[in-house]
C-alpha cells in the first residue's frame, strides 16, 4: 500500500535541486504547495512530506514555512550520514532531530540514514547497531539506505563525479549486499531491528533487482519502505508497463513514493535538477501517479491499464 508521498528528494542539496536558479526556494516552495494539493485531492488519506532534506537544516525549514509549503503537509523528513558525507558525529543524530522539533510541530520522518562499507564492513557493522540505538522511538518512520550496492556500471546521483574523491565512491558501498548479491556483515543483524526499521531502495527504470530486492525485503521482515518515480522516467516509451511492474511488486510492503527528477525538456535548464518551467506540470504527475497507485474515494479502484496498490 501506498502510505505516504514525498515531494522531492533533497531539494536542499546542490546534487538534486538547483538553487543557482531558485537561490531562496520560492519555486520549490510553490511547487511543493501545488503538488500537495493536487496529490490530497485524489487521495487525502496518503501523507505528504517534504523532500528528505540534506543537509539537516532547521533554517531550510524556517524557509519552507515562510514560503507557505508546510501548511500543506503532514510530515518532515530528514537524512543523514555522519560516518559518510556529514559534517557531525553518529552520536548527534539525537541533537539533530532536536534542532528541527524546535522550528515545526510536525511530525519528523528519517527517511534516509545509512553508513557504507567503503572503508570496511565492520564500520557499517557497528553503524547499523550504533544507529539503530540512537534512533530507536525517535521517528514514526526510519529508512535505512540500502538495500543494495549501487552497481559500478551506474552513476551515482551526483555533479561531481571523480572530483569529489572518496565521497562520490561511498554511494556505491551503502547496501547491505554486494553488487553480487553477496551479503554483508551487516546484514546478519538487520533484521533484529525490523520491522521499526524499513528501507530506501531505489529502483531504477526498468532496474533487474526488483524482484530480488522483494524477496530479500520479505525474508528481513522489512514492512516500510521508501523508493521513488521519476518524472523524467515518466517520458520514456514503456514507463507506465515499468511503474506497474515496480509498484505491484512493491503491493506487500507500506510505500513511501518520492516525485522527482525533472525530465530535461521540462527544465528551466536541460537537467534533472533544474526547476521546472512549469511547475503545474509537476503537481500533475504527482496526481496522475497517486490517483494510478492509491487511488481515493472519488477514483476508480483500478485505473486504466493500472494496478490496485492501495
Amino acid at each position: 500500500m501506498i502510505e505516504a508521498v514525498m515531494l522531492w528528494n533533497e531539494p536542499n542539496n546542490k546534487s538534486h535541486w538547483d538553487f543557482e536558479i531558485d537561490p531562496e526556494w520560492r519555486t520549490y516552495a510553490a511547487m511543493v504547495k501545488l503538488a500537495a494539493e493536487a496529490v490530497a485531492a485524489e487521495n487525502p488519506r496518503v501523507m505528504r512530506l517534504l523532500g528528505g532534506i540534506s543537509p539537516i537544516d532547521a533554517n531550510f525549514i524556517r524557509n519552507m514555512i515562510g514560503h507557505g509549503a508546510l501548511d500543506r503537509l503532514d510530515a518532515v523528513a530528514l537524512h543523514g550520514f555522519p560516518l559518510d558525507w556529514n559534517h557531525w558525529t553518529i552520536h548527534e543524530w539525537p541533537d539533530k532531530i532536536n534542532e528541527i522539533r524546535a522550528v515545526t510541530d510536525l511530525p519528523i520522518w528519517i527517511s534516509e540514514v545509512g553508513v557504507s562499507s567503503f572503508g570496511a564492513e565492520e564500520v557499517q557493522e557497528w553503524g547499523l547497531k550504533r544507529t539503530a540505538e540512537l534512533l530507536a522511538g525517535s521517528a514514526e518512520r526510519i529508512h535505512w539506505y540500502s538495500l543494495f550496492d549501487l552497481p559500478r556500471a551506474w552513476p551515482a546521483t551526483t555533479r561531481h563525479r571523480e572530483a569529489e574523491g572518496s565521497s562520490y565512491y561511498r554511494h556505491f558501498y551503502m547496501g547491505l549486499l554486494r553488487e553480487d548479491g553477496a551479503p554483508k556483515l551487516a546484514l546478519e543483524h538487520f533484521s533484529r531491528y525490523t520491522p521499526e526499521l524499513g528501507v530506501c531502495q531505489w529502483f531504477h527504470f526498468q532496474d533487474h533487482r526488483l524482484d530480488d530486492a522483494v524477496r530479500w525485503l520479505k525474508r528481513l521482515g522489512v514492512r516500510y519502505l521508501r523508493t521513488g518515480l521519476s518524472w523524467s522516467d515518466s517520458l520514456r516509451p514503456d514507463a507506465l508497463e515499468w511503474f506497474d511492474r515496480q509498484m505491484r511488486a512493491l503491493e506487500p510492503f507500506h510505500v513511501t513514493l518520492t516525485f522527482c527528477f525533472t525530465p530535461e525538456s521540462r527544465g528551466i535548464r536541460p537537467h534533472h535538477t533544474s526547476p521546472p518551467k512549469n511547475i503545474a506540470e509537476y503537481a500533475d504527475f504527482c496526481a496522475r501517479m497517486t490517483r494510478r497507485y492509491a487511488p481515493g474515494a472519488r477514483a476508480t479502484a483500478r485505473s486504466a491499464g493500472g494496478v490496485r496498490a492501495g
